[in-house]
């Protein structure tokens, strides 16, 4: 009996040992699962998105534990429709989607670039212009609506019968692109951006927003996200957190919340799904 009991005890153990071993296989399985989406508006190639917000991915797992995977949208249209459906955890955004998200889906704003972003209609340096209306029934390189660029560029050109050529760009690198090979007079880019190039003249900048913001979706639970935003906030004081920022070419990040970007959803108005 004895030898019999032994074998027992034998089998429960390795019973346990096997029922272990798939318990910390779904654990891991379910902690790959959980890795939050983060995602950043698409106004780069996705392949400049990766290599410079991978970036920001890695830090914030880093510094919170938590793992963070970059996704990218290939367009504002698909970015748009995706948005909208809540896809997304973690979202680097301009004013207007910020806010949207805020209204709509439940979003909580942690974090800010300082100050302000506008955009700028530039054309190439040897075709000077004056105003906006000089480029009726010209070609002009824009993001998609409901892009913050195409928003603005639309604000320029109320009359519906007075409009410039729109030609739709993936982001704004290409539109730049575009302007630089003459396909096109002019381009509504993020002023930002226009530190990478001198050979470009300004028609006119739009107003001031507030600079784009990281929010969390509702299923990033509370301690998370103060998790991020500690992160966020304090990058400017560790060595890694300037390096983030150094690529991002971002100076810091501040605490922001949902007041800060009240009321520019409705930039929106008119844009088809709002």
């Amino acid at each position: 009996m004895q030898p019999i009991a032994r074998r027992t005890r034998t089998r429960t153990r390795a019973y346990l040992a096997l029922a272990a071993l798939a318990i910390a296989l779904a654990s891991a399985g379910q902690a790959r699962a959980a890795a939050l989406k983060l995602v950043v508006q698409p106004i780069l190639p996705a392949k400049q998105t990766r290599q410079v917000y991978g970036t920001l991915a890695a830090y914030l797992t880093r510094a919170t534990g938590q793992p963070i995977e970059l996704v990218t949208a290939q367009n504002f249209l698909t970015y748009w429709e995706t948005m909208k459906r809540s896809r997304y955890d973690l979202v680097l955004d301009a004013a207007h989607f910020t806010d949207f998200r805020d209204e709509r889906l439940g979003y909580h704003v942690l974090a800010k670039i300082p100050d302000t972003v506008s955009y700028s209609l530039v054309t190439a340096n040897d075709n000077l212009l004056f105003g906006p209306d000089e480029l009726l029934a010209k070609r002009v390189a824009t993001l998609s609506p409901p892009s913050l660029g195409a928003v603005r560029l639309a604000e320029m050109f109320p009359h519906p019968l007075r409009q410039p050529i729109l030609v739709r760009v993936t982001n704004s690198v290409q539109a730049i692109r575009l302007l630089q090979q003459g396909k096109v007079e002019a381009a509504m880019v993020p002023t930002p951006l226009l530190n990478e190039y001198n050979n470009l003249n300004v028609v006119t900048t739009t107003a001031p927003v507030p600079h784009i913001a990281l929010s969390a979706g509702p299923r990033v639970d509370a301690r998370t996200r103060e998790s991020i935003r500690r992160a966020l906030v304090n990058a400017d004081k560790t060595p890694r957190g300037r390096h983030m920022l150094q690529v991002l070419k971002f100076p810091k990040f501040v605490a922001a919340d949902n007041a800060i970007y009240k009321g520019y959803a409705h930039l929106l108005k008119g844009m088809w799904g709002y």
